[in-house]
């Protein structure tokens, strides 16, 4: 798929996605950011890069690690998340935060600009997530860290037939390779091949709990990234989907609710040299 599109309908997808993305994923991914934060380490004072942030759900964390005097910068592919990420950041006094749009393959940054870099489930979405780690690398200063999480194997993702059910109805294109990263040793291996030295990974299984049928529902076609797609459905093809997709999790019925099994890869490593 041409990368130009695909970051075309990211962008897109991502602003559909905002208003309602926070209010579904905060307590679903907190797991997989609090892995991340404690293998990136970050120390009192740093200048730290948080690439497609979102509503600065990590970003926001990240802040109060590094204190008032140090400072973080939340970037985003999806301009409505950056705004969303500035206006939250304004409204709790967060005076160490700023936001800016740009892709994860071509960061305007100077080389050497930070003492850390996160990026918290976003890999997947990246045309070339190689190169976007080669930039987080390269926006590091010597003995800098990066870290990096992403969904785990397609196969321990209970809610992974969302992709091919949007698909059957709408060619959405959103993540072709999305589940790659999070196979094998391959996010691993990525960050060695990106030029990091001392990488190490973890893998962890986690439970996603929707109270009922129409949280589980907005997740996967609400919040999430085939919110685009879903836009273009009527109202009968929403239904069908639906009841796809409840199928799809029925066998993860909690009472009135669902448990739905999944799992998050992070890998984090570093670069050679002293820092500052």
């Amino acid at each position: 798929m041409d990368g130009d599109l695909q970051r075309r309908i990211q962008r897109y997808g991502w602003d559909r996605a905002s208003d309602a993305y926070e209010a579904y994923w905060e307590r679903q991914l907190e797991p997989a950011q609090s892995l991340l934060l404690t293998m990136a380490a970050l120390r009192t004072g740093e200048r730290v890069l948080d690439v497609a942030c979102g509503t600065g759900l990590l970003t926001f964390r990240a802040s109060a690690a590094v204190g008032p005097s140090g400072s973080i910068v939340g970037t985003d592919i999806s301009d409505k998340m950056v705004a969303l990420s500035a206006g939250l950041a304004a409204d709790r006094g967060i005076l160490n935060a700023s936001f800016q749009q740009m892709g994860a393959e071509a960061l305007s940054f100077p080389d050497g600009s930070f003492d850390a870099a996160l990026c918290g489930l976003g890999l997947m979405y990246v045309p070339d997530p190689l190169a976007a780690l080669r930039e987080l690398r390269r926006v590091l200063r010597p003995g800098g860290r990066a870290a990096a999480a992403v969904w785990g194997e397609r196969k321990r993702c209970g809610w992974a037939e969302i992709f091919p059910i949007v698909d059957a109805r709408v060619k959405s294109e959103v993540c072709p390779m999305f589940f790659q990263t999070g196979t094998g040793d391959v996010l691993r291996m990525m960050f060695e091949k990106a030029g990091f030295c001392r990488v190490e990974s973890r893998r962890i299984t986690t439970t996603l709990h929707y109270d009922s049928s129409e949280e589980a529902i907005g997740a996967a076609f609400v919040g999430g990234p085939v919110a685009l797609a879903y836009s273009r459905f009527d109202e009968k093809t929403r239904d069908e989907a639906h009841n796809e997709y409840l199928a799809s999790i029925a066998p993860y019925a909690s009472g009135g609710g669902f448990d739905v099994p999944g799992e998050f890869v992070v890998a984090a490593g570093c670069i050679e040299g002293s820092p500052h």
